[in-house]
């Protein structure tokens, strides 16, 4: 039994997609489009081993080439999403019993928090709004 060299190419291609899909590579897509490349000129235009070995290279080079910084851009500016108490500073609270540079509490997000003023001479009364500068341990620093 005499296979045809487009099925080759497509069986790497599949090789190349399932390897992708196992170890989250992206390079291996690109490869694996090179090979699928290839097929279509094996197979279509009949094209020589050299000329599909050339397309397999180029294709997956360019796409290499072409894709990859494209993608590192794209990931170096995604938006940092702030969670757990990170995402607190900078929110107001609401203060419930005094709050100064010794102590007291905050509501902050629907809980009570502790809190105590950064600016240790300045006191904050009940009902004053605040903001919340840092959170140290299971304290909100406020101003």
């Amino acid at each position: 039994m005499d296979i045809d060299a487009w099925l080759w190419w497509l069986i790497g291609a599949a090789v190349l997609g399932i390897a992708l899909v196992i170890t989250a590579m992206p390079e291996l897509g690109m490869l694996a489009v090179g090979a699928a490349a290839a097929a279509v000129v094996s197979g279509i235009f009949g094209g020589g081993a050299v000329v599909q070995v050339v397309v397999f290279a180029v294709v997956s080079t360019a796409l290499i080439a072409v894709v990859r910084p494209i993608a590192n851009r794209q990931r170096a500016q995604r938006p940092h999403l702030a969670s757990g108490v990170d995402a607190l500073k900078g929110k107001q609270a609401v203060v419930l019993e005094r709050v100064d540079g010794s102590g007291g509490r905050i509501k902050l997000a629907g809980e009570i928090w502790s809190a105590r003023s950064l600016d240790v001479a300045r006191v904050y009364e009940v009902g004053q709004e605040v903001d919340v500068v840092e959170i140290e341990g299971a304290t909100a620093i406020v101003m």
